[in-house]
């Protein structure tokens, strides 16, 4: 299968070209710099140069390369994960994944591309008992960065289904850890924060995290190539509190023990959005991409270590 790949050079971008290349599809990868191309190249995959936020120039590249799949891992984040950081880089990420994003679709269905796979968000869905599963719905009154991470993702979502002729593939990932992300222990922020104290456990520390590997991820998306169109969670099997899998990053790391603080003083420090994610995500459930294509991601690595 040839397969178009947006955002080739992000965090799940690299393991998912080398996941796809070693499965046998013909990859052509999105790159913004020359680097980018000869990164691809050297995995096995062709780079084609492009603006996303270009629709004229994101029509000729589909029209010309008519790919069998299009996968939209298409993000704006900054290389370190921290709340000012995070909410500086919001307007950026939401426009690249809602212009760009929206340039890519608008591409593929006009060229009469057969398979659409997005990144979407396994980690807002609203207040609910149990682990939330892919019919319920997401975090839209939670607080104002979240909410309007969730006003994104709804809307990519919404778009993703709303052309008969493509068939969609929304693929809910939980927080990416392992090489080259933010929990990465050589070269991660947060695991650099751990170390240095500056990341706390909000008491009591109630709000569940889902993660997934980025190599579980793109082996998922590669699946999502064959699978039945519609949406799906990918995340680890046993999403744990804050309270819990905190800590236990802290020891895998060899760091000390995280401070812990109280709600208000959360607040004061990184705002509102701090306090719902350590008080209020919801863990999400793996049991229909388990049911419907064998997804068997690892143990979060520092719990199980």
């Amino acid at each position: 299968m040839k397969v178009f790949v947006a955002g080739a050079s992000g965090a799940i971008g690299k393991p998912l070209v080398k996941a796809l290349v070693a499965a046998g599809h013909q990859v052509v990868g999105m790159a913004t710099k020359a680097a980018g191309i000869d990164a691809l190249r050297n995995q096995g995959a062709q780079g084609v140069l492009l603006n996303v936020l270009d629709a004229g120039a994101v029509a000729r590249e589909i029209e010309g390369i008519r790919p069998d799949a299009v996968i939209d891992e298409l993000t704006s984040l900054p290389s370190r994960y921290t709340p000012e950081e995070m909410r500086a880089a919001g307007p950026r990420d939401r426009q690249v994944r809602l212009e760009g994003g929206g340039n890519l679709f608008h591409a593929a269905a006009t060229f009469g591309i057969r398979r659409y796979v997005m990144q979407s968000t396994g980690f807002f869905y609203a207040a609910g008992k149990g682990l939330a599963s892919e019919t319920e719905p997401l975090a839209h009154s939670a607080t104002p960065g979240v909410a309007a991470a969730v006003a994104t993702y709804t809307t990519i979502e919404d778009r993703l289904f709303s052309a008969p002729s493509l068939e969609g593939i929304a693929l809910r990932y939980g927080f990416f850890y392992g090489p080259r992300t933010y929990y990465d222990p050589e070269s991660g922020s947060v695991a650099q924060q751990v170390r240095e104290g500056q990341y706390p456990v909000v008491e009591p520390g109630t709000g569940v995290s889902s993660f997934i590997h980025v190599e579980d991820a793109a082996a998922a998306t590669v699946a999502a190539l064959e699978v039945s169109p519609g949406v799906y969670n990918v995340v680890d099997d046993n999403p744990a509190p804050l309270s819990v899998w905190l800590p236990a990053f802290a020891r895998y790391l060899g760091a000390p023990e995280p401070p812990r603080v109280t709600a208000e003083e959360a607040a004061r420090q990184n705002g509102p959005d701090a306090v719902y994610y350590a008080l209020q995500l919801r863990g999400a459930s793996n049991a229909k991409a388990k049911k419907v294509f064998q997804f068997a991601p690892r143990p979060l690595e520092w719990l199980a270590a």
